[in-house]
């Protein structure tokens, strides 16, 4: 009986070797199949991402920043392996709590949580924090927006940028915030408010309101996929920032019809598509909508991002290094600044 022209490609049993490095142990995986084949498939996504002119966008949702993440995304934007950072507005308020110093706790899920609101501590599943540390960062968010003009909205690029700068002077470590600020990577948080910044900015009850003009935010992220020669998106979790990267194509589209669609997509999730929320959405599905290229390189891994992330981002980095370090960055920065979205016309 003749064989299928389908089986081409047999599987090929992971074998255990000493010595062997993370990019290496992904590629052996690259051989066998479900999550583990996708693990590997995604070093070479992101790996493509950051050989052209890709600008390339990371959705950031999730408890990442206290689940221990902090790090990986700090080093992520300070060797430009991304080019703009769209996070809830909780991860970079857990950032800057431990760039000032402070720290999140390994804990247990199966704690009495009213024992824990006695105790002024806040639980993340297994990770513990101190309330009133967190009460003292919404004061301190609350005093920086004092310092600003407040006869203005800001975007929340802007609004960011300007806290990066001012944390810069008295962090006691790198973090997220800091090192776009210094890095010129900008940061979008479409749902700001949903946050203890939001808190801290609300608890505010002398002067002027402070407003946000979150339209802008969703005009300069069209504006950024109409300049950029290829866009390439990673979302880690779900969420506001996976769905406001994703909407700049459609966006974009506005002013020109012929945007196609993110040409890379990486996505970890633990979400599954059939409860039809965006979080478990597939690409397959974005490519109804014109976010995801038809043809567009893609794949997503089933799995907690706290596994995922670090083994690949350092599969990445270890495969592509020179890459990596040789490589043109796009400054979305310089975008912005030389145009304008008043400037296309509405097609």
């Amino acid at each position: 009986m003749k064989q299928s022209k389908l089986l081409k490609h047999p599987t090929i049993p992971f074998e255990i070797r000493e010595n062997l490095t993370v990019a290496e142990a992904l590629t052996a995986m690259s051989h066998t199949a479900f999550q583990a084949r996708n693990l590997a498939t995604a070093v070479d996504v992101w790996g493509a991402m950051l050989k052209g002119r890709t600008s390339i966008f990371l959705g950031l949702a999730g408890a990442m920043v206290p689940a221990g993440m902090r790090s990986v995304i700090t080093y992520l934007i300070q060797n430009r392996m991304i080019d703009c950072l769209v996070s809830t507005g909780a991860n970079l308020f857990h950032d800057i709590h431990e760039s000032l110093g402070r720290f999140h706790f390994q804990g247990n899920a199966h704690m009495d949580d009213v024992l824990l609101q006695q105790e002024g501590v806040d639980r993340i599943y297994d990770v513990f924090a101190s309330e009133p540390e967190f009460r003292r960062l919404d004061d301190y968010v609350s005093h920086f927006a004092d310092t600003l003009d407040l006869d203005r909205p800001y975007t929340t690029r802007e609004f960011l940028y300007l806290l990066g700068q001012r944390v810069s002077k008295e962090a006691e470590s790198e973090g997220i915030v800091t090192a776009a600020y210094k890095a010129g990577v900008p940061i979008y948080c479409p749902a700001i408010g949903d946050s203890s910044i939001g808190i801290g900015l609300a608890a505010r009850t002398q002067g002027k309101k402070f407003l946000f003009d979150i339209v802008a935010d969703v005009q300069e992220t069209a504006l950024l996929s109409l300049k950029s020669k290829e866009t390439g998106v990673i979302y880690i979790g779900g969420g506001t920032p996976k769905n406001f990267i994703q909407q700049m194509e459609v966006t974009a589209s506005f002013w020109d019809p012929t945007v196609s669609g993110h040409e890379y997509a990486l996505q970890i999730t633990a979400d599954a598509p059939h409860w039809g929320g965006l979080s478990g959405c597939t690409f397959e599905e974005a490519k109804s909508w014109g976010k995801i290229k038809k043809d567009a390189r893609m794949v997503t891994v089933y799995c907690d991002s706290s596994i995922a992330l670090p083994l690949i981002a350092t599969a990445v980095v270890q495969r592509h290094k020179e890459t990596i370090t040789k490589r043109v960055h796009p400054n979305l920065l310089e975008m912005l600044a030389k145009n304008k979205i008043e400037g296309f016309k509405r097609a």
